[in-house]
This record gives structure tokens, C-alpha cells and sequence, in this order.
């Protein structure tokens, strides 16, 4: 005998289109101060994008990944944190760490090569970037898992691409956190390429959302570019997270503007025509529309927006130049929280090789 056991469905939320229009019965209940605060992030996390890229053009950082066109699926979520949440960033969540009140100066700082610049305030439960793809998330579960066990009412949550769901270690996040109805929620910032490699090519599944009905907990699917659909969906797990009911697995369906790193050229693998199309849905202008309809804000406002972000980041370049420089042994002294015989070796056979040269 063959039966039907189960049935399962993915949900899409988008409530703000591309024109600015609104579904106002789905739309959050947000006074129009917070809607101008997330703005003014939205901006900011865009003024210091471009900042950042110029300054790496100029030699004055490293490799660098823009984040520009994705802004929304961080801010909408990050706003809505509490100081006893646990963060796990992947490498392109710069909205995310300025949302949480992190000064531009410390993020060049990392970017300049500095890992001092992952050296968060003790107030901000932020994890240091991950290079690696896919491999935090277990660390977030991690951590979800510890809070249950705690009695705690903190919630972890993980931001991560298309790529990271191709990796072993985002499976093996994914079990546990549904085996253990760990409150953990996983933001997947599906921009459609994990560098040069469309995500159609990645998966046979039409959603990475419904990867989650796998595990055993809800995935969804979002309109990336909508802040106020990011905004709820993010909500809604939290809520649930902290009542008891384990994790959830939201796909911000986005579009990646720039190109994956400063050291990649997306124009060998996609289409101008393609990106000019997801121009036009800039969840910045996307927001500035709605505004606007909606007389939230006149026109100066956001010229002004505008450029008291580029001060604030211009004002900020100066102070991360000014910075001084580690010195070069401190890159063994915190490799472990003591040194082992092996790296005092190598500290020895370093400071020798630097009086050689200083010697000649």
C-alpha cells in the first residue's frame, strides 16, 4: 500500500514592491522615527560600501567584499536584537556590525589587515568575520544549544550566502538545530552566486528555504530587497525562537550588485542587462519611495541623510589612518591564550631575523 504521509509548502512574504508600494495589513507596526532609523542605516551601511572600495582602489585596505544591494536583509534583522544575542557573521555583514553601534574606524581597521579590528566591545555579543564558507553556522547552534541548556532567553542568530549551503558543516548546523530546538535562526542572504557559480547550479531544489523542512523546522522565503518583509519575518522567529519553539531558516532572496570581492571581476559570469535589472530594485530606493508616498519625509531629509553619512565616514577613515600599526610579533602572541614552546621558537628565530636586518 502506497500513502501520502506528509505534505509540505514553502511561503514567499514580500510586502514592500519595487515601486514602494505597501501591503499595509502585513506591514510592521513601526513608528516613523524607527522607519527613518532604519534608513539612515540603510544609507550608512551604503556610504561606508563605497568608501571601502575606493579606499581599497587607493591601496589603503585589502581584499574587500561589498555588500552593496544587501543591505536590507541585515538591518531589518540586526534592529531587531537584544544585548544577550549572540551574533555569527560571515564576511560581507557590514550592515549588521554598524546596526549594532560598531565604528566604522574598527571595521578598515580589519579590512586594513588589522585583526584588532575584530575586537569587539564587551557589550556587543558579535562574533569575529568568518572567512571560511558555511563553517559558523555549527557555531551559532552551538551556542543556541548552551542558551537552552542555560535557561536563558538569548537567541543566536547567523548570517551566511547561497555557497555556505553547499558546505558540510551548514548540514550538520541544520540537524542539530533541529534536533535540539535550539533558538537559532538562519539568515541565509541568497544572492544568487557563491562567487562565480549560479545557485541553480548549486542545488535541484527550487528554494534553499525548504532545506529546513529536512531538519524538522520552518523555512521561508523573502524578498531580500523588502526591509519591511525582512523586518517581520525576522520577528516572527525570534519570537519563536525565545518561546521554546526552536530555529528558522529565512532566505532573503537578494542580488549581489558588486562583485564578490574586490579581487573578482562579475562581469565574466553575468550579464549587465541582468544587473541593471536588479537595480531597480534597490531596497534603498525601494524604502525612499515608500517614504516619500507616505509623507514620512521630505525630500532634504534624505540629501541631508546622505551627507551626514559621508562626514561620519570620512571622519572615520581618518581616525582608522591614523591607527598605529601592531607590532609584528603580537601575531604569535595570540594564536593561543599562552604561547606553546613551539611558537616561542618561532617568536625567537622572528625577533633574530628582524635585528639581521635592522643589523645591515
Amino acid at each position: 500500500m502506497e500513502k501520502t504521509i506528509a505534505n509540505f509548502s514553502v511561503k514567499y512574504l514580500q510586502i514592500l514592491d519595487e515601486k514602494g508600494n505597501c501591503d499595509e495589513k502585513q506591514k510592521p507596526k513601526l513608528p516613523n522615527e524607527e522607519i527613518k532609523k532604519i534608513y539612515e542605516l540603510l544609507i550608512l551601511t551604503r556610504v561606508f560600501d563605497e568608501k571601502a572600495l575606493n579606499l581599497q582602489r587607493q591601496g589603503r585596505l585589502g581584499t574587500y567584499a561589498s555588500v552593496k544591494g544587501q543591505e536590507a536583509c541585515q538591518i531589518g534583522s540586526a534592529i531587531l536584537l537584544q544585548a544577550q544575542d549572540y551574533i555569527f557573521p560571515a564576511f560581507r555583514e557590514h550592515g549588521v556590525f554598524l546596526t549594532l553601534g560598531i565604528r566604522p574606524s574598527v571595521l578598515f581597521q580589519y579590512w586594513g589587515g588589522d585583526e584588532r579590528g575584530m575586537q569587539m566591545p564587551k557589550n556587543v555579543n558579535i562574533l569575529p568575520v568568518s572567512i571560511p564558507v558555511g563553517s559558523h553556522p555549527i557555531h551559532a547552534v552551538g551556542a543556541a544549544m548552551a542558551f537552552n541548556y542555560l535557561n536563558k532567553k538569548s537567541i543566536a542568530i547567523t548570517y551566511f550566502g547561497d555557497g555556505a549551503t553547499s558546505e558540510g558543516d551548514f548540514h550538520e548546523a541544520m540537524n542539530f538545530a533541529g534536533v535540539f530546538k535550539a533558538p537559532v535562526i538562519f539568515i541565509c542572504q541568497n544572492n544568487q552566486f557563491a562567487i562565480s557559480f549560479p545557485v541553480k547550479e548549486q542545488t535541484a531544489a527550487e528554494t534553499l528555504a525548504q532545506k529546513a523542512i529536512a531538519y524538522g523546522f520552518e523555512g521561508i522565503r523573502i524578498d531580500g530587497n523588502d526591509i519591511f518583509a525582512v523586518y517581520q519575518a525576522t520577528k516572527k522567529a525570534i519570537e519563536k525562537a525565545r518561546a521554546g519553539k526552536g530555529p528558522t531558516f529565512v532566505e532573503c532572496f537578494t542580488y549581489r550588485m558588486g562583485d564578490h570581492t574586490t579581487s573578482d571581476d562579475s562581469i565574466r559570469y553575468r550579464s549587465e542587462k541582468e544587473v541593471k535589472l536588479w537595480e531597480k530594485k534597490d531596497p534603498i530606493e525601494r524604502l525612499k519611495n515608500y517614504m516619500l508616498k507616505n509623507k514620512i519625509a521630505e525630500k532634504n531629509y534624505f540629501l541631508q541623510v546622505r551627507q551626514k553619512a559621508e562626514k561620519l565616514i570620512n571622519d572615520e577613515v581618518e581616525i582608522y589612518e591614523k591607527i598605529p600599526v601592531a607590532a609584528p610579533d603580537e601575531i604569535f602572541n595570540y594564536v593561543y591564550a599562552s604561547l606553546t614552546d613551539e611558537l616561542k621558537e618561532q617568536l625567537d628565530d622572528f625577533k633574530k631575523e628582524i635585528q639581521n636586518q635592522e643589523d645591515k
